[in-house]
């Protein structure tokens, strides 16, 4: 007999229904090809990146998103994605038994990562009723060290207000994460600003959405330099590679006009894609990312038929607050537009 963790027993493994399709707007990665400097440096890299360790945690990427988010590098921690950030810091900041309250619906890694670190989850339902935005006083009632927060949100693409966040920061007895991975589809600044100046709050985004770099798995964490040395004690050595690394500094210095100008396309495209599912009677939520959340009873069966058709997307059931949805991810107009065709006839 193998033994096991009894708290693992009923972990699934992450793994969404998926098969290789022709369009795949399931996961909301940028479509619309590498970034010129990432691609530069991938050209040009050296066998050392590969037989060698990299030299700890690149100094260089410390800096330049000290730079970018207007912080010193003492305040930045890099990781492999932000979602590993996310973890580390559960990890940081919790002892077994502990409380990680979060809204609900999330980021769906967030109660799993709950489980695996061995706390307590304390989802806390969204106002659908207020744009879905944060139920202040039942999240701070949970009385959790750690308060998890998602803006634009996973799965649902609303924003969080900024007066509500602030009370969160405000009342919260610990720590305050805020997955901002979806920041720069997003009308509104974000909350880097908060990292900067309030001692509780950690900040996490990726290079895997607006960046076009979900297969380096790169993210970064602000916050003050003392709550970012806790989570790097929790991350350990060579989550990044040498190359990711490179590949990521050269994105964030040389390509945000690259960067900037197709998460613009990409916010176009996914209001011309609601303005057609609208058409069909649909109604997506309102959304600050690069995808719309569309309720849809029965959505898991239209997505099947939907695959058959060679269109993948994220179905979800039973969604708090929602029901049956469809997440459907923006990209280039000719992949959206085989979507539509395939979710006309997958409703029929």
């Amino acid at each position: 007999m193998i033994p096991t963790r009894a708290s693992y027993r009923d972990i699934p493994l992450y793994s969404p229904a998926k098969k290789p399709c022709r369009v795949d707007l399931s996961d909301n990665t940028n479509l619309f090809g590498t970034p010129p400097a990432a691609e530069r440096v991938l050209r040009g890299a050296s066998l050392r990146a590969v037989t060698h360790y990299p030299a700890g945690y690149s100094p260089d990427l410390r800096r330049a998103v000290a730079a970018y988010a207007g912080v010193t590098p003492e305040a930045v921690a890099t990781g492999c994605g932000s979602d590993g950030l996310i973890d580390c810091a559960i990890r940081a900041f919790l002892e077994p038994g502990e409380v990680l309250a979060f809204q609900d619906p999330t980021f769906v890694m967030v109660p799993l990562y709950s489980k695996m670190n061995g706390v307590k989850a304390a989802p806390v339902p969204l106002r659908p009723e207020a744009d879905f935005d944060l139920d202040v006083d039942g999240l701070v009632a949970t009385g959790a060290k750690v308060i998890y927060l998602c803006s634009p949100n996973n799965p649902t693409g609303t924003a969080l207000s900024r007066a509500a966040v602030e009370r969160v920061v405000e009342k919260a007895p610990g720590i305050v994460i805020i997955d901002e991975a979806y920041a720069d589809f997003a009308s509104g600044p974000g909350f880097i600003d908060l990292a900067r100046t309030r001692p509780n709050v950690l900040v996490t985004r990726t290079f895997s959405k607006a960046y076009g770099m979900a297969g380096m798995r790169v993210g970064w964490a602000v916050g003050s330099p003392r709550l970012v040395a806790e989570v790097e004690k929790a991350r350990g050595p060579y989550m990044l590679t040498a190359l990711a690394e490179a590949m990521a500094v050269a994105v964030l210095t040389e390509d945000q006009d690259w960067v900037k100008a197709r998460a613009r396309e990409a916010v176009e495209n996914r209001e011309r894609l609601r303005a057609e599912l609208v058409a069909l009677g649909l109604k997506p939520l309102p959304s600050e990312g690069n995808f719309l959340m569309v309720p849809l009873p029965g959505a898991p069966k239209v997505a099947e038929r939907m695959r058959e058709r060679d269109v993948n997307v994220r179905a979800f059931q039973g969604l708090t607050g929602v029901g049956d949805a469809l997440r459907i991810g923006s990209g280039p107009w000719p992949l959206l537009e085989a979507a539509l065709a395939a979710l006309r006839e997958s409703m029929q």
